[in-house]
């Protein structure tokens, strides 16, 4: 394995290929992305960082936040809570202000001991953030966008596929390839697990506003000093709180799986951290099965907007293995690969 599929994409941390920028200037820290999503982050006249999120080449509808009114504007712990980061129109796309010009899975790419005590802090804040955020009441039915691309893949089909076609917004072909291995690799009774997980994580009978994309590449540690920002937004939506924690978890795993950069110290441990900040009431069990969701649906999404490539074939073997131990290793105390 390579970890091309799992490294993420934008800068990592004292890498940089051109000059830092000066705030208040029109110079990018970087600017990266895929067919769904660009990305370019540029500092701002008073030092802090906005994050402007864009559609993709190969995605034709305009980014939507219908539902960031719900979201707490303070969480109940000020000094620990990460800031739950709305965005406002911009353009064709949506611009959040934030303390930092790095994500958290930036920063796990920086081999220094402190990167990832710097993770583990943003985490423990998020873990907070999130709480907060699912005593909040689902205002919609609407399922989160990443879920029902996945939920799609599963039941066999990529929304309208008439219509992916027609708008060309996904590599079909790469989709198509990379669903009928995994029903190969994963047989009838596996992909009945993935479509009972989705059912159960998105349609319980009280279902919270759940952010829809907690990852590590929504959340960003403050370069100095500031508190840690989760953007929130455009992937709002209905479900199980455990679908949030998963998401990160599945992030973690995918990670400690693809891309082994922590040496003889692994340092926090960071699932740890983030449940331990969260508190009681998460059920483990689902926020395990999420992560295995997460990893999946980042998997289907680079066969959608990146293209094929040959480690797909790895991935879905290690879910295979995920699914088969209900994502246990995603959580602490879990089986080890």
């Amino acid at each position: 394995m390579t970890g091309a599929i799992a490294t993420p994409v934008d800068a990592t941390p004292g890498t940089e290929t051109a000059s830092p920028a000066t705030p208040g200037t029109a110079q990018p820290v970087a600017e990266f992305g895929t067919g769904l999503q660009v990305t370019r982050v540029t500092p701002t006249s008073d030092g802090r960082y906005e994050w402007w999120q864009g559609p993709g080449a190969r995605r034709s509808d305009p980014p939507a936040v219908p539902f960031v009114s719900y979201v707490p504007r303070h969480t109940s712990g000020a000094t620990s809570g990460a800031r739950l980061v709305v965005p406002r129109l911009s353009g064709h796309g949506l611009a959040y202000l934030a303390d930092g010009p790095y994500s958290a899975a930036a920063w796990l790419r920086d081999p220094r001991p402190q990167a990832r005590r710097l993770v583990a802090h943003a985490l423990a804040a998020t873990g907070a953030a999130l709480r907060e955020l699912h005593t909040t009441p689902a205002p919609t039915a609407d399922v989160p966008p990443a879920l029902a691309r996945l939920r799609s893949f599963v039941e066999g089909g990529d929304g309208s596929l008439a219509a992916v076609v027609e708008r060309g917004d996904v590599h079909t072909a790469a989709v198509r390839r990379l669903r009928e291995h995994a029903v190969r690799v994963w047989g009838p009774a596996r992909l009945e697990l993935l479509r009972a997980w989705c059912a159960e994580l998105t349609g319980p009978a009280d279902p919270v506003l759940v952010h829809g994309f907690a990852s590590l590449g929504a959340l960003i540690p403050p370069l100095h000093r500031g508190p840690v920002a989760l953007l929130t937004g455009e992937d709002l939506g209905a479900g199980r709180p455990e679908l949030d924690l998963g998401w990160l978890l599945g992030d973690l795993a995918e990670l400690a799986w693809a891309v082994p950069v922590f040496g003889d110290d692994p340092g926090p441990d960071l699932p740890g951290v983030l449940l331990d900040a969260y508190g009681p009431g998460a059920d483990r069990e689902w926020a395990a099965r999420a992560a295995v969701l997460r990893i999946t649906a980042h998997m289907r999404d680079f066969a959608a907007y990146c293209d094929w490539s040959d480690e797909l074939t790895d991935y879905t073997a290690f879910i295979a293995d995920l699914i088969d131990e209900e994502g246990r290793r995603a959580v602490p105390g879990g089986a080890t690969p």
